[in-house]
């Protein structure tokens, strides 16, 4: 299958929804698609979280970088963008690119070359990532589209954010099940986080109060290969 045909077959195969009159994908794997901007958003990477809770005494296995990179390197080949955002906290501190081991720089730096990249700030790495390419901007507005890191806390229209780690559980024939999740209602968008070694936090929680319409609240839950549209009324709390 040639490559465009195969970015068709991914597309078709995906829940295509709309985001403030722009078509966006859906992927299973936790990035947003806009097939008519050739445009790819993630979010909260953390690449070298690992290695920043070791230095703070924390020991636990430091692959997530590569475990991340990889993940991130076969959803661009899948869908070749023009344009690349990463929504912040790329990085799980400030000096996370510095820290990053040279084959890793080698391949993020691959996966950049030949497209426009956008650091977007995040609360995590203020700053630009070290001698790395691409653009840091605080946000970036493309058409209708507003991509920041931290949602605002007024109704922003087209806004696409990161940061909190949305998930959905949801409860049937008993059997409970918690997934991360995109949260959206149509005119605003609040990603997962990508990376290995990240967290999620329930789209129930307090920290979402205001950000939604609740009659159009949809909880896009992440399955294996698919993604399942979850209205607002068959979400649980947890």
């Amino acid at each position: 299958m040639n490559f465009s045909l195969a970015r068709a077959s991914l597309i078709a195969e995906a829940d295509l929804v709309g985001i403030a009159g722009e078509r966006a994908v859906c992927d299973p794997r936790g990035v947003l698609y806009f097939p008519d901007l050739r445009l790819l958003a993630v979010s909260d990477l953390h690449l070298e979280k690992g290695s920043s809770l070791a230095r703070r005494g924390t020991l636990i296995p430091p692959y997530d970088t590569g475990a991340t990179l990889l993940r991130l390197q076969a959803v661009i080949s899948d869908y070749h963008p023009s344009i690349v955002i990463t929504l912040g906290d790329s990085f799980h501190d400030g000096g996370g690119a510095e820290r990053m081991h040279a084959s890793f720089r080698e391949r993020l730096e691959a996966l950049i070359s030949g497209r426009d990249w956008f650091w977007v700030a995040g609360n995590h790495d203020p700053d630009a990532p070290a001698d790395l390419p691409g653009e840091t901007v605080r946000e970036l507005a493309i058409g209708s589209l507003l991509f920041r890191h931290e949602p605002s806390k007024q109704r922003v229209e087209g806004e696409i954010a990161g940061h909190l780690h949305p998930c959905a559980r949801i409860v049937q024939r008993g059997r409970s099940v918690r997934r991360r999740c995109f949260a959206g209602d149509g005119g605003r968008m609040i990603m997962p986080a990508f990376g290995a070694y990240t967290g999620s936090l329930n789209v129930l929680d307090r920290a979402y109060a205001g950000l939604f319409r609740l009659d159009t609240l949809m909880a896009y839950m992440l399955g294996t290969d698919r993604i399942f549209a979850i209205s607002r009324s068959m979400l649980r709390p947890g």
